[in-house]
């Protein structure tokens, strides 16, 4: 009567992505709510150490521990927030210095597009203008969708405290819940899977607080000695962009090369600050991602990628930074599950990540391990065809 369904390899791949394809769906129409929820797990796993420190070490009551390690975290949020904001009124009164000096730059590009491309100076006005006619009405929507999702923002902000308050508060009845979903058998596997992701969300996210806090002091100390004005909140704004994957960095950029025109027009600045930003990529990428963020479950560069687009699709930034800490947790779970695990394989990286030069370890780049050569063997024997064979198959296929 127990009898377990075995179902062929595709009808299992159906169901896969269909459960995926569902839960995409049901995330992306209800991301007003899933988002703060899961933005306050991801905080209740990073305050989790906090809390048993203050109950083991110094003997507070578990709903007083949890309320403390609340309130640091929300103060640190408030004082960041406060010193930006007071960096950000300073840079804002910087504004019409940073519209000149673009004037002076722009006017040098209309020079040199007139000298190299003889388009006169009207020629070119004309079609900024038709381009900014077209940007205008799209101008608007995008304020609106701005303000609109500030809001959002704050309301998020305002639900990400107390959300993380309830699921320490409750964390046990969350786990006893668990238990009570699957058979007793199966506890210490569930118990193994709980572990695992709690690790691996908690060093991914330490790592990045650790990355966050390098990437700032080294863009600000490199901002500072080539001389732009603002370089502690660019530093700071340039950390807090590289949290999200591959795209925040760009914006980053941006940002630093507009805010270098507050103090002079030079095109050094300019040039500078892309260099900074370059090197600094290149050792966050090369150097501090290996050693301090890198998970205890490995994520492949490929299916990393995919999931910050799907993640940005769905649910805009908050989505994009939440597309590795889920994939994580997926990974995770797909390990330690028999009819899963070739799917959690696909979506690790087994690549070695080093190679020993001279005493020295450097990137290792070549896929073609010898550890992974002939995993897959044919038990078929390849035919030789010998004038024998061929003369037998020609007889048998007169008669």
């Amino acid at each position: 009567m127990n009898e377990i369904l075995k179902l062929p390899f595709y009808a299992k791949t159906t169901v896969l992505l269909i459960g995926l394809i569902a839960f995409t769906y049901i995330f992306y129409i209800s991301q007003d709510i899933l988002i703060p929820v899961l933005m306050s797990f991801l905080s209740a796993i990073l305050l989790f150490p906090i809390v048993q420190f203050l109950k083991s070490k110094l003997y507070c009551p578990h709903v007083l521990a949890v309320m403390i390690a609340v309130i640091i975290f929300v103060l640190f949020f408030i004082g960041l927030f406060v010193f930006l904001s007071f960096q950000i009124s300073d840079f804002v009164n910087d504004f019409d210095k940073i519209k000149s000096n673009i004037n002076i730059h722009f006017s040098n590009i209309q020079g040199y597009i007139r000298d190299n491309f003889h388009l006169s100076s009207t020629e070119q006005k004309q079609y900024i203008d038709t381009a900014a006619e077209d940007s205008l009405e799209k101008g608007k929507e995008i304020i609106g969708t701005t303000l609109m999702s500030f809001t959002d923002t704050l309301m998020n902000l305002t639900l990400i405290p107390i959300y993380t308050f309830l699921i320490l508060l409750y964390r046990t009845h969350f786990l006893l819940f668990l238990a009570k979903l699957v058979k007793a058998e199966k506890h210490e596997l569930l118990k193994d899977i709980l572990t695992n992701i709690r690790v691996a969300i908690n060093s991914y996210i330490v790592g990045l607080i650790i990355e966050l806090v390098l990437i700032s002091a080294m863009t600000t100390v490199g901002f500072f000695l080539i001389g732009v004005k603002y370089a502690i909140l660019l530093g700071i704004i340039t950390g807090i962009l590289n949290l999200i994957p591959y795209i925040g960095i760009l914006v980053a950029g941006v940002l630093s090369i507009v805010a270098s025109l507050t103090g002079t027009p030079d095109l050094s600045i300019i040039v500078g600050v892309i260099v900074i930003t370059i090197v600094v990529q290149l050792i966050d990428n090369n150097i501090i991602v290996p050693l301090v963020v890198s998970s205890k479950v490995e994520i492949n560069a490929f299916i990393s990628i995919i999931g910050i687009i799907i993640g940005g699709a769905v649910a805009g930034i908050s989505g994009m930074f939440l597309a590795l800490p889920l994939l994580a947790i997926m990974k995770v779970i797909f390990d330690r599950i028999d009819s899963l695990k070739a799917w959690g394989y696909l979506m690790g990286d087994h690549l070695p990540k080093t190679y020993t030069w001279r005493k020295i370890k450097l990137p290792h780049f070549n896929t073609e391990d010898s550890t992974y050569k002939n995993i897959i063997k044919t038990v078929a024997v390849t035919p030789v065809f010998t004038e024998t064979t061929t003369e037998k198959e020609s007889t048998k296929a007169e008669e």
